[in-house]
């Protein structure tokens, strides 16, 4: 049996994986003759090998395949996803009129084989009137910015205007809750071979509904004058939580594109692919969000859009008491319906009512969520009798009128007959006015002791008594060693001396020895005149050998410090004599400053 479930979740990982690879062809379905064509092979959500090109009649081959992968990923409401793409374009001119057949190519992956469906494209002469993507946006397949390798070559610079990623809005004011739809594209002249965010733009102020994307540069779209290749990276529909401008900041991204080297030969001109690697940087994008109009319905619990509200009771009819029931709350429409709250029903004080459950059941369309959110309000009558659901509102603000919208509800009449059963506790409880009179052991006693009289009573005002005494104490001995300088610089020479030996560290890791050793200097000289109190003006190694004798260090301790200090002195003023790690004169420094710490100072005794 174990067996048989590990093949059966096998061939469903199998199946999974083949549905979300694919191998698709993407060609012109017109060409003028002697113009150049792409025919592109694009492999979705899977890594390739082994590609095979198709047979071709009617054109001959110019260039390829230029391969080129792109991959995508995105963090949005705590779900992840991601993307992956490869394609091999192939460059072809078409040599006469007629049709042109571009045969299957194949590719292998994950140790099958794949394999495109055959095209046939026409071929006119130039006299004929055919689309060249001359339209701002061309069919996937039109000539492209990139037809020619030969004007790509690699000693051109890659301008912003030759590559860039825009964020476009699709309105430049909203008021709260109203949807903006937020789309991201890369705009670019060249060839693609590999594209990576490596920061995100932020949508700080929002709720976000991603939209559903295949990044592919499959589009043509003419801007300012300049032709370019496009791909949507990102399209989202934004719902402002605030008013007042709110920015969309910009993302960053690695891109390697493709330039030709071109040399000439025998057989003619050459081209040779070469990647670049582009660091680019998308622009800001600010939107301006009204504030919702005042006075706000008393009915209105945030819904923006255009709504429409029904209502229905299951069971319609036969309600018995201690038996559930269904009020249904029905909301369809267009606007922000996924994150409506669900309106106040007030029912009868006999009900017990439990909270409501929502269902949402929307799907983009035009930039906007539309569908319908069903709100289930489960209760159970307590009695029979003939009750009313009163009616109720349901106010929703309409963005392109500018107003509030309000639908009344009609009431419901129930009739409730006597079922089996008695009042659940919670409706008990609910509804109890006087509580059951507490019984048995209640712990009473006959005479009672006054606290005044009790030692406890006392202590409570004794011991803040006694805190304050301790913090005044623990306050005046803190501004009595903060009065010693002295004494204030020696507790303090340690770690002043840490923070300078750890730059030493740093120029240690960069192979500084110059700055290496001038830091160490710095940290021994400084160490050495805070510890021992000494003015940097009387600085000098037999005062410092003379103040750690008094201080109570013994002699090798003393001749190791002093001889520290000479060959850090020796390796600054002669590097180029000085040998050794500095990683083990760091080392160094840091034992014997530890060593030293580790000493308590020696009394002086004053004789008179």
């Amino acid at each position: 049996m174990k067996r048989i479930i590990n093949i059966a979740i096998l061939l469903m990982t199998v199946v999974m994986a083949q549905a979300a690879t694919s191998f698709t062809v993407e060609a012109p379905r017109q060409v003028i003759e002697g113009n150049k064509f792409n025919v592109t092979f694009v492999l979705n959500n899977g890594e390739g090998s082994s590609f095979t090109p198709p047979e071709v009649t009617g054109a001959k081959l110019i260039y390829g395949p230029s391969v080129s992968h792109s991959y995508s990923s995105s963090w949005v409401n705590g779900k992840s996803s991601s993307s992956s793409s490869e394609e091999y374009t192939m460059i072809y001119k078409a040599t006469s009129t007629g049709k042109c057949h571009i045969g299957p190519a194949s590719i292998v992956v994950g140790g099958k084989r794949m394999a495109t469906k055959a095209l046939t494209i026409d071929v006119v002469s130039s006299g004929s009137h055919a689309n060249h993507g001359t339209q701002q946006q061309t069919t996937p397949g039109a000539p492209t910015p990139y037809s020619d390798p030969m004007n790509q070559t690699a000693d051109k610079e890659v301008s912003s205007k030759d590559l860039f990623v825009r964020i476009q809005l699709s309105k430049p004011r909203v008021y709260e809750q109203q949807a903006v739809v937020c789309t991201i594209k890369l705009y670019t002249k060249y060839q693609i071979s590999q594209f990576m965010p490596t920061i995100q733009p932020s949508f700080d102020g929002f709720l976000i509904e991603e939209i559903p994307v295949q990044p592919a540069l499959n589009t043509v779209e003419t801007l300012n004058g300049e032709r370019y290749m496009t791909a949507i990276l990102k399209q989202c529909i934004l719902y402002p939580q605030q008013s007042g401008q709110l920015t969309i900041t910009s993302g960053n991204y690695d891109v390697s594109v493709v330039q030709f080297d071109t040399f000439k030969s025998i057989f003619g001109s050459i081209s040779k692919p070469v990647e670049k690697d582009l660091k680019v940087t998308s622009n800001k994008a600010t939107v301006n969000i009204l504030p919702l109009p005042e006075p706000k319905p008393a009915s209105f619990t945030g819904a923006v859009g255009r709504f429409n509200v029904t209502t229905d009771l299951k069971p319609a009819t036969g309600l018995k008491t201690y038996s559930a029931a269904t009020y249904r709350y029905i909301i369809s429409g267009t606007g922000n319906i996924k994150y409506i709250k669900a309106p106040e029903v007030h029912f009868p004080e006999q009900f017990d009512v439990y909270d409501p459950k929502t269902d949402a059941q929307v799907n983009d369309a035009a930039g906007d969520m539309r569908g319908k959110v069903t709100i289930d309000y489960t209760f159970i009558p307590q009695y029979a009798g003939e009750f009313d659901i009163p009616a109720g509102e349901f106010s929703y603000f309409d963005p392109d009128a500018g107003k509030y919208e309000t639908i009344t509800i009609p009431a419901k009449h129930l009739t409730v007959a006597k079922g089996e059963g008695q009042p659940s506790n919670h409706y008990r409880m609910k509804n109890m006015d006087i509580r059951p009179i507490k019984s048995g052991n209640l712990g009473l006693k006959k005479s009672h002791d006054y606290i005044v009289g009790h030692w406890t009573y006392w202590l409570w005002f004794l011991l803040p008594l006694l805190a304050l005494v301790a913090l005044l104490l623990y306050y005046r001995k803190q501004l009595k060693e903060r009065a010693d300088v002295r004494r204030m610089r020696s507790k303090r020479a340690s770690k002043v001396a840490q923070r300078r030996l750890k730059a030493a560290r740093g120029f240690a890791a960069r192979q500084d020895r110059s700055g290496f050793y001038a830091e160490m200097l710095n940290a021994l000289w400084g160490y050495m005149s805070d510890k021992l109190s000494i003015p940097v003006s009387e600085l000098s190694k037999d005062n410092i050998n003379a103040e750690l004798e008094q201080y109570g260090i013994d002699d090798q301790l003393r001749q190791e410090s002093i001889a520290l200090i000479d060959k850090c002195e020796f390796a600054q003023y002669a590097p180029e004599l000085a040998s050794g790690d500095m990683n083990a004169v760091l080392d160094e420094a840091v034992g014997i400053i530890d060593r030293l710490e580790s000493v308590k100072r020696k009394k002086t005794i004053v004789e008179s």
